[in-house]
């Protein structure tokens, strides 16, 4: 397995980025048995994890984020750790202190925007009152130029729309790491370029460590301070935006 330590300054200078993650978790269904061993390293503010359709991308993210429970293995982040079979230890998600940005966004459609992003900070499955007005979720929704769409529902929204919305929902506790599964894949071209130059200016601004699963060589080129490349549910290969450009090749043809 790949072990990736990047010396390539990050696109943000966080406090600690460090990431460990060796797991191994087995899935079955009737019909298909999927193994997937994930083994690597990262203290880059910025780590792009990009591979085919299947091949355990979004998984693994799952795992770093408390929503996928491995088989056996270990997960620290910045020195704390989240899973440890050995040790009995599984930090439930809320508790992991990771934003997570779903790759369909996950807004509930029958909350507005506000209660969207208020229910980032609840402890309960109690819908958030639509007029409560929560100063930290107030603060995101100004932040990302949404707060006009405070009380609009996610079926009225843009595609760039709804993703502000769920960032804001996964930033609104103030998450030791950002997790983002395929952010700019249902999105337009036009608009891919745009939210793109966000992210890059909000993540160097909030110097928070981010995660992005992609199977974009753009997403690469742009955020990939430290790269690993997962197939079949194994690292084939792992280094910096530079090194990867060479597998964009066969990945397109995968």
């Amino acid at each position: 397995m790949g072990s990736s330590t990047s010396a390539r300054p990050s696109g943000a200078e966080v406090a600690d980025a460090t990431l460990a993650v060796d797991f191994a978790k087995s899935l079955r269904s009737r019909d298909r048995h999927f193994e997937l061993q994930v083994r690597f390293r990262t203290a880059a503010g910025r780590l792009v994890i990009h591979g085919p359709s299947g091949s355990g991308k979004s998984l693994t993210l799952q795992a770093i984020a408390g929503l996928l429970r491995p088989d056996s293995g270990c997960i620290t982040l910045a020195g704390r750790c989240l899973f440890d079979s050995a040790r009995g230890i599984d930090v439930s998600a809320r508790e992991r202190e990771v934003g997570y940005l779903f790759q369909d966004y996950a807004l509930f459609p029958h909350l507005t925007v506000r209660q969207n992003v208020n229910f980032g900070l609840t402890r309960s499955l109690i819908n958030p009152l639509p007029w409560r007005r929560e100063p930290q979720a107030e603060h995101w929704l100004a932040a990302l130029g949404i707060g006009e769409l405070a009380g609009q529902y996610p079926a009225q929204l843009s595609g760039g729309q709804r993703q502000r919305t769920a960032l804001a929902r996964a930033l609104v506790r103030k998450p030791r790491a950002l997790l983002l599964d395929e952010p700019f894949a249902a999105l337009d071209p036009d608009l891919r370029t745009r939210l793109r130059d966000e992210l890059d200016a909000l993540q160097k601004r909030l110097a928070i460590p981010m995660v992005l699963v992609t199977h974009d060589p753009a997403d690469v080129e742009r955020f990939g301070d430290d790269v690993i490349e997962i197939r079949q549910g194994r690292v084939t290969r792992d280094g910096d935006r530079t090194g990867a450009a060479a597998g964009h090749a066969g990945l397109a043809a995968a």
